[in-house]
Order: structure tokens, then C-alpha cells, then sequence
């Protein structure tokens, strides 16, 4: 029993989320700077986004838009009437040392998010969906962990300073026991297949467009709500299943020894697992909200927002039942694609040739353990769904056996090319060479006489001995079924 599921039976956990995306914008929230990711630092800035005296926002119509349909998509309420609110507070990424939020009146709420968890559906409330702009990004350099502590000094990036930002927060989630942890994944994942299916952003979690913060608390039965924490800037599906499940482990042991958990926020270790202090959390008073008074109010027009309506994708949801369908899975499979993040990856590999069962075994098992040793998304492994695609073929064709593709896999993933190159490169395909595999069959028999006579008096099961022998020989490069077939044949 795993430490969280051991505190789920003494404790009920509450989560909620919020999740931050950086749309897609040709340029930021407030000005005209591009939004290119990965431009030299400090390039992509103005008077504007880097806060100095006498410049002044103009909003981006196109976030707007943006956000109003993600909104429609959770199925929220559109307000008729919002505005910006500056939100107060001093850190060196912040180089205006406010940040222009919405407050009490942001421009989506009250909507939900169905997902599917552990062959059930659970509904997800969303509290709000609001706009606002991204902060710098300030990198700690000279110490081990990249974090402030420890470091020698530290350096900003104001580029994306003023990017637009989409922060869509949960209500509470209550009622989901030991499969918290699950739900919370569960959440991000088709949260960020149904941001992606409407175009505004990129949603690529080891980038940074997508982060989320996860709060976690728990109580005794029919008791009230515990004092929750906030654990910031989780970057990928894995570690927010992992931020939970420490969290509840964590706090179980801190209430156990009679303790109290602190409201505070914290940080997620990849390399552990473990949680660690922040800094307490502020509350809305601490940022001295009030209304922007550079920017007039939003008022998105009624015929406008039906028009946005109308215009919405068909859900993510629905597209996964009819691949569910078409593929041939079951309600459990289909919930391990997409809590996997692989639904594309795996509809691509399918374009590309390869079977849904083909497709599904390698990107669920042999690239998801190699993307869980790295501690990244399957996303960001260097392997096309082409590149997988073309594996199966080798297997297919009797060039690989599936102990070999995988070896082949791994080098693909290294860069060191596509699987063909791979396979010629590393001299890996098998052994077809029916005069070469005779050879080694001959020599097995040879050094294996007690075998070779049992197998000659009847006993065929013993065959497998000799199929090993010859397989250590070729360097597993031989095809086992022909090996046996060429073994019997010699001796039955």
C-alpha cells in the first residue's frame, strides 16, 4: 500500500487546481512585443511590458477571444461586464511590481470539466477563468538545484513578461479518496487536450505554456475541511499525480504526530518526490487588489459570444469515444491513452501506418517507461509517431524482433536516427540467413548432445534449450521460430 492511499484511509483529501496557459498570441497581453519562445533574453520587450513611466496597455483583443472560448468550451457563464485589476506585488520578475489580473470579476465562471477516471466519470468544477499576463522568468545560476538557495546570482528574462495568460482555477474537489492523485492528473491531461483542440495554445508543459498549481488538504470523516497547501509550477502530468501523492503522504504524517499542516506554498522535487516549504501564502488582502486604471472595462458582446459558441470544435471527449470505437479498446484503455497524453501521438503513429494495438504498445510501454526514467512528457521525447510507426514495419517484416526494436528505440530516442539508420548502424537486424542460422543450429546441437537426444526420443519441449543457445550466439539477432523450426527438422 502506497503512503498516500495509506492516508486516504485515515483521512478524506480535498483538491483543487490551477492551471496557467500561455495562449498562442502573435503578440503580448498589454503591447505589440512578439512572443517568440526561445529568443535571445530580453530581446522581445518595450516601455510597456518592461513597466516604465508614461507607456500604457492596450489589451489584445485576441486573448480575449481566446479566453472567452476556453470558457464556453468548461462550459461556463460569460460575463456581460468585467475588468482588470492590478494585483501588488514586489519580485524581481515583476519589473512593473504589479502584475494586471482580474479579481472579482473575471471573465469566465462557474463552468465544469467531465473526465474520465477508473471507468467512472467525475465532474471537475471550475471556479473561474481569467485573464492576465506572465511574469518574467528569472534563472538562479551557481548552485546545485536551480533554485535561489544556494545559488551565486541570479539573472532575468523579461521576454515573457506580459505574454497573455489563461489561469483556470477548480472548485474544491472533495470525494475522490485514494484516487485523488489520479483525478488530478486525470484533470490536467484533458484539460490540456481540450485547450489544445481549440487551437489557442501550444500546451507544452515542458515548455512552461502550460504549469499548473496544485492544492491538496486533508480532514478526518465528518470533520471540516483541513488547512490546504499550494504546491507551485508543477510541469507535467507525472508530477502532478506525484505532487498529490506527496502531499497527501506528507501531511497524513504531520497530523498523525499530532501536528498542524501550515497554509503555505510549496516546491515539487522531480528527483525525489518530495515536497519542500516555500513561503507562507498570501491572501487577497496581501496584493492590495484594485481595478486597472489604465484599461476600460470588458463588456464582450452577447451576439459575439454566440458567434464564438458556434464556432467551437467538436469536444475532445467525443473524438476520444469514436477512436475508442474505431481502435477497438475498451473504456480502461482508451482512460490510459488519454491520462497518458498520447491520444495524438498515437492517432499520428496509426496515420503513419502502424495498427491502433501496434501503436498503443509501444508509446504506453517501452516510450513511457523511457519518458518516466527521464522524468519528461512522452511529448517531449525525440521520436516521431513516423519514426514508431516505421519500427512496427521492421518488426513486421521479420528485420527486428521486438527485443531488438526496442534496443533500436533507444537509440532513436538518443538521436542517433531514424530506426532504419539505427538498425544498419548498430548491425542489429536479424539473423535471416537460413545457411547461417544452420551453422549456429548445428553448433548448439554440437555442444548440447544430452539435449539433442532427448529431443530425438520425443521430448520436442526440450527444443528450447537449443533455441536459447543459438539466440545467445547470434546476439539474439536470430529469429527464434525459425531457429526451432531448423532444429526439429534436424533432429526429429
Amino acid at each position: 500500500m502506497s503512503a498516500s492511499t495509506a492516508a486516504a484511509a485515515r483521512y478524506e483529501p480535498v483538491i483543487g487546481l490551477e492551471v496557467h496557459v500561455e495562449l498562442g498570441t502573435r503578440t503580448k497581453m498589454f503591447c505589440g512585443c512578439p512572443t517568440v519562445f526561445g529568443a535571445e533574453p530580453n530581446t522581445q520587450v518595450c516601455p510597456v511590458c518592461l513597466g516604465l513611466p508614461g507607456s500604457l496597455p492596450v489589451a489584445n483583443k485576441a486573448a480575449i477571444e481566446a479566453t472567452i472560448r476556453i470558457g464556453l468550451a468548461l462550459n461556463c457563464q460569460i460575463a456581460s461586464w468585467c475588468r482588470f485589476a492590478r494585483k501588488n506585488y514586489f519580485y524581481p520578475d515583476m519589473p512593473k511590481n504589479f502584475q494586471i489580473s482580474q479579481y472579482d470579476e473575471p471573465l469566465c465562471t462557474d463552468g465544469w470539466l467531465d473526465i474520465d477516471v477508473d471507468g467512472e466519470v467525475v465532474r471537475v468544477g471550475i471556479e473561474r477563468v481569467h485573464l492576465e499576463e506572465d511574469t518574467g522568468k528569472t534563472l538562479h545560476v551557481g548552485g546545485a538545484t536551480g533554485r535561489i538557495h544556494g545559488a551565486t546570482e541570479s539573472l532575468v528574462d523579461y521576454n515573457r513578461a506580459g505574454i497573455p495568460l489563461v489561469e483556470i482555477v477548480t472548485k474544491p474537489v472533495p470525494g475522490t479518496g485514494a484516487l485523488a492523485p489520479v483525478v488530478a492528473r486525470a484533470y490536467v491531461a484533458q484539460l490540456r487536450e481540450l485547450v489544445r483542440s481549440l487551437g489557442v495554445s501550444d500546451v507544452r508543459m515542458e515548455q512552461g505554456s502550460m504549469r499548473c498549481d496544485v492544492n491538496t488538504s486533508l480532514h478526518r470523516p465528518d470533520e471540516p475541511w483541513g488547512t490546504r497547501t499550494e504546491t507551485k509550477n508543477v510541469n507535467s502530468l507525472r508530477s502532478v499525480e506525484r505532487a498529490v501523492r506527496a502531499e497527501m503522504a506528507r501531511q497524513a504524517r504531520v497530523l498523525a504526530a499530532g501536528g498542524t499542516v501550515t497554509q503555505e506554498t510549496r516546491h515539487f522535487h522531480e528527483d525525489t518526490g518530495d515536497t519542500t516549504s516555500g513561503r507562507s501564502k498570501e491572501t487577497a488582502t496581501d496584493y492590495r487588489y484594485f481595478p486597472e486604471p489604465d484599461l476600460v472595462p470588458l463588456a464582450p458582446d452577447p451576439q459575439w459570444v454566440q458567434t464564438l459558441r458556434a464556432g467551437l470544435p467538436e469536444p475532445p471527449r467525443t473524438r476520444h469515444r469514436q477512436l475508442q470505437v474505431h481502435w477497438g479498446l475498451s473504456d480502461l484503455d482508451m482512460q490510459a491513452i488519454v491520462n497518458a497524453g498520447a491520444v495524438e501521438l498515437i492517432e499520428a503513429t496509426v496515420a503513419a501506418g502502424a495498427t491502433p494495438d501496434a501503436a498503443r504498445k509501444w508509446w504506453l510501454q517501452e516510450l513511457s517507461r523511457q519518458a518516466n526514467e527521464a522524468g519528461v512528457e512522452l511529448t517531449a521525447l525525440e521520436v516521431s509517431p513516423v519514426s514508431v510507426a516505421e519500427l512496427q514495419r521492421l518488426v513486421d517484416d521479420g528485420k527486428l524482433t521486438d527485443k531488438l526494436a526496442r534496443t533500436v528505440l533507444a537509440g532513436v530516442v538518443a538521436g542517433e536516427g531514424t530506426p532504419v539508420e539505427v538498425m544498419a548502424a548498430r548491425g542489429l537486424e536479424v539473423v535471416s540467413d537460413e545457411a547461417a542460422l544452420g551453422a549456429a543450429v548445428d553448433a548448439a546441437i554440437a555442444a548440447n548432445p544430452e539435449v539433442a537426444q532427448r529431443i530425438r526420443d520425443g521430448k520436442v519441449a526440450a527444443a528450447g534449450v537449443l533455441v536459447g543457445a543459438v539466440l545467445r550466439s547470434t546476439g539474439g539477432q536470430a529469429d527464434a521460430k525459425a531457429v526451432r523450426e531448423l532444429v526439429l527438422a534436424r533432429l526429429c
